[in-house]
């Protein structure tokens, strides 16, 4: 089966056939491309959605993702993330793969295709020229023996004449001969042109068209099975990442899996458990005897009269309703104006650590009385934890600074070791300090769990120096909880015992929970390993991000990613800090 010998007639024919292949290929790269946009796009959507869906930082989102549903969700945002990067990887591989490469391929065909076609056109412009000069040998040659016919008609017809001269004979003869044998030389030329025509002829259509034929078959039939080859490869761009998309989705099965509907209950108890009993039957009041009118000690009104007790965590506490009753502010609890309050809080506090001492937003006493037992133990376990941070914060400054006075000794061209002295002497004040008030935290927290008695008001005097700073208000707080008869805590009890310091909106500013923002860069003259807790190991040459720069203690503190920053000698290195960042100079 050969197209030069099947279809060495239907050159035009071929010639659209062959345009046609091509167009297809064309149409099958703008398919592939429309395909690869398509996942781009979709890819993009699934980031989108996955972002939209992420829990802010430092938002009441992400306290939510404790529970194991919330959690299963948001490892079905983060394989829903990976999802969409497969997607991108079909993208670029059908790109690479099938796009580019089908694209060149075109080009290359498109010039082979024309090469092929001008040589059958060139083979045809010749053999039509074969055939001109073959009709033009033949008109001669018919033409020549027509005229031959002629003089020997003309030259019999003189010679039959008797009244014609013998002159004019002899020259008829003459030109009937001449003519016999010009067409003589016509035929022998006629019968030349023709076995050449008849020898082009053939080699045209069984040697140059079917050669010609047959590389334009191959060429087509390449192109066919590089069509088939690149739908192959189509399918298998997607069949590499069905693996890694199985992964995601198994992932996102076992997440789902996880979900633990009795965690997520006892999630709940944990975040919202008063540790009170609820109130107890309320004693029958006869009013048939109204000279003999009673009230039982148990009822709602006697539980605010004149009788005092303590207040119990984990007893039973008859009619005690104020879990569901909330007083109105009186008139004193109204806001004041936001300056007026500040200087009465800064006048009411130690300066130093003094905000550490209210609840985020500043609503409620420093003990946490105000609220249930379980609450109260939770905020203070969390405010002995915090604290806990701050002393190894100032520990780890105090190191660097003992670190940093090393160094001063061994070289005093570096700096003076002295000028860190009053620092690290501050530092361990702040450190003591801090101890003192995790030892009253501790104390708290340990009267609630039941590991200690009540502290008297002799044991609040004797714990210790920071303590005594803030009796005053503690001991309000205590005898204010002590004056209600049930011993219940109201909104407006806790109220009037809070040192008077309403929720201010710069409580916030003084939370170390948000990471340092970047105020310059800097370049390491030198290379500086950081062994001690605190520090960072920095390499000559290699460019930082500054943090927080040299407070007067000889060191400057940078950051190499999100997870790596510590101290380094301010000497060690070159700092260029951004002229817009809030109290930034520029030095070297």
């Amino acid at each position: 089966m050969s197209w030069g010998t099947e279809l060495w007639d239907q050159f035009d024919n071929l010639e659209k056939h062959t345009q046609w292949g091509i167009d297809v290929l064309e149409k099958y790269i703008k398919f592939v491309k429309e395909r690869t946009e398509i996942e781009l796009s979709y890819a993009k959507q699934l980031r989108n959605l996955s972002k939209k869906y992420q829990p802010k930082k430092n938002s009441k989102e992400e306290e939510e993702y404790r529970y194991t549903s919330t959690r299963a969700f948001l490892a079905t945002l983060n394989e829903m993330n990976d999802y969409a990067g497969q997607h991108e990887v079909i993208s670029e591989n059908m790109t690479s793969l099938i796009t580019g490469e089908l694209t060149r391929y075109v080009q290359e065909l498109k010039q082979e295709r024309k090469s092929h076609f001008h040589d059958g056109r060139k083979a045809q412009q010749h053999i039509e020229t074969c055939w001109k000069q073959l009709e033009a040998s033949k008109r001669r040659f018919e033409r020549d023996c027509k005229e031959a016919d002629r003089a020997q008609q003309y030259f019999e017809k003189m010679d039959a004449d008797i009244n014609v001269t013998k002159a004019d004979v002899e020259k008829a003869r003459q030109q009937a001969q001449l003519r016999h044998q010009m067409a003589e030389d016509s035929k022998a030329e006629y019968s030349s042109t023709l076995q050449k025509f008849n020898s082009e002829q053939h080699d045209h259509y069984y040697t140059h068209i079917p050669n010609i034929f047959q590389k334009i078959q191959e060429m087509e039939e390449r192109r066919i099975v590089r069509i088939g080859e690149s739908m192959k490869t189509f399918a298998e761009v997607d069949r590499q990442v069905i693996p890694i998309i199985g992964k995601c989705l198994d992932e996102i099965t076992k997440a789902a899996e996880s979900i633990d509907h009795k965690n997520d209950s006892q999630l709940v108890i944990e975040a919202f458990k008063s540790g009170f009993e609820p109130p107890g039957d309320i004693d029958f009041e006869d009013f048939t005897q109204p000279m003999k009118r009673t009230v039982s000690e148990s009822s709602l009104s006697n539980s605010r009269g004149d009788g005092k007790s303590e207040p119990k965590f984990g007893g039973k506490s008859k009619g005690k309703l104020w879990p569901f009753i909330k007083k109105n502010k009186s008139p004193k609890q109204q806001k004041e104006p936001l300056s007026h309050r500040f200087n009465e809080f800064m006048t009411s506090k130690p300066k130093i650590h003094c905000f550490r001492s209210l609840k985020r937003g500043g609503a409620g006493p420093e003990d946490f009385s105000n609220l249930p037992p379980e609450q109260r133990r939770k905020k203070l376990q969390q405010k002995v934890d915090e604290l806990n941070k701050d002393i190894q914060k100032e520990m780890d400054q105090r190191d660097a600074l003992t670190k940093m006075k090393d160094v001063y000794i061994k070289n005093p061209q570096m700096g003076d070791a002295a000028s860190v002295d009053h620092r690290l002497a501050e530092l361990g004040q702040n450190i003591e300090k801090l101890r003192l008030e995790v030892q009253k935290f501790e104390g708290w927290l340990a009267e609630v769990e039941g590991r200690l008695p009540l502290r008297t008001d002799q044991a609040r005097r004797q714990s210790g120096l920071y303590e005594a700073q803030n009796t005053a208000a503690v001991n309000s707080c205590a005898q204010d909880r002590e004056s209600s008869p049930d011993g219940s805590y109201t909104e407006e009890q806790s109220q009037e015992t809070e040192m008077k310091v309403p929720a201010t909106d710069f409580d916030d500013e003084f939370d170390d929970e948000e990471p340092l923002p970047t105020i310059g860069t800097c370049k390491a003259l030198y290379t500086f390993e950081g062994q001690n807790e605190g520090t960072i190991s920095v390499a000559e040459g290699e460019m930082l991000y500054v943090i927080e720069e040299d407070k007067g203690d000889g060191w400057t503190r940078i950051r190499r990613n999100e997870d790596e920053e510590g101290y380094v000698p301010t000497s060690y290195v070159e700092v260029y800090l951004d002229k817009n960042a809030k109290g930034a100079m520029t030095y070297i």
